[in-house]
């Protein structure tokens, strides 16, 4: 049969990815997708390092990012993203900065982060006031908070998991866990930080029982690349994305609990497994709880 017709397959818009050695959601990041883009996406090379800051510097070196960055021009994406949040948070400010700048440089392309899509989404909906949620360890979490300081966001409560490995079999049930735990001051909305967390189905539940906005790091990342493209991210009932969840229950504040009276230590909760081994980063906090199965040599970031 002739199908010499229907004249070859629409053309596609081009979101570069460049993620961590260790990124499992690739299915999870097409969901934001519309139809009329595609993703490519490429990794940074493996290193036998547990998820901590050490880490985080490792995967964001400019050198690392310019490989990756080579590989993705052979298939001419009109934007990059750099999809991992502690890699481009880790060194504050100045240091997500000079990454994109040092991106656009090596692919001649628009480039961002996710830490700096986080931002940039939180200016979006008006968020100076935040919970926040993540599965790392204290040290890495407490990095987080001070980026976001840099920015003027201020962390009003936080929760995390403790990990340094596996993150991204995290059951649903323990991110929605963690907001709850987060979500114990006046915010104005939560995020949901690490690329590896998948978060996709859980965004609509948590806006629609805390009534407040709810960003989540591979959420605000396809969000600002599309964008930069003139593109919309696909994300049903979700405030960042949707104009009527945004006016719907997470815009309905007034159950929010008062602010604390007093000045004092961010609020938080950790979610300890067994205690830290004697070698663990001091302050780092457990491993893993014993739902995550052991899988030596995957380390996620």
């Amino acid at each position: 049969m002739d199908v010499s017709f229907l004249g070859g397959p629409q053309p596609q818009l081009g979101v570069g990815v460049v993620a961590p050695f260790d990124f499992a959601l690739d299915r999870e990041l097409w969901r934001w997708v519309p139809d009329d883009v595609s993703l490519h996406l490429t990794r940074t090379p493996f290193v036998p390092v547990e998820v901590s800051l050490d880490l985080a510097r490792l995967v964001s070196e400019h050198e690392t990012l310019d490989a990756a960055v080579q590989a993705l021009c052979a298939v001419s994406p009109q934007v990059i993203a750099y999809a991992c949040t502690s890699g481009s948070f880790v060194g504050g400010l100045a240091g997500e900065r000079a990454m994109c700048a040092a991106i656009t440089q090596a692919g001649e392309v628009p480039a961002l982060t996710t830490s700096g899509a986080a931002i940039e989404a939180l200016h979006e909906i008006g968020a100076r006031r935040i919970a926040v949620v993540t599965p790392y360890t204290k040290s890495v979490t407490d990095s987080l908070e001070e980026f976001l300081g840099e920015a003027g966001v201020t962390v009003t409560g936080r929760a995390y998991l403790g990990l340094t490995r596996h993150i991204w079999k995290v059951p649903y049930r323990d991110v929605v866990d963690m907001a709850r735990a987060a979500v114990i001051g006046a915010a104005d909305a939560l995020f949901i930080s690490c690329t590896n967390l998948p978060t996709y189905d859980v965004i609509p539940q948590l806006e629609a029982e805390l009534r407040m906005p709810v960003l989540s790091a591979n959420q605000v990342t396809m969000w600002a690349a599309l964008r930069t493209i003139g593109a919309e991210a696909v994300g049903p009932y979700q405030a960042l994305l949707d104009p009527v969840a945004r006016s719907g229950p997470a815009a309905m504040t007034g159950n929010q609990p008062p602010p604390r009276s007093s000045p004092g230590p961010t609020p938080e909760a950790a979610f300890a497994g067994p205690p830290a081994p004697p070698d663990a980063e001091p302050g780092d906090g457990p491993e893993p709880p014993p739902y995550l199965p052991e899988d030596p040599g995957q380390f996620p970031v």
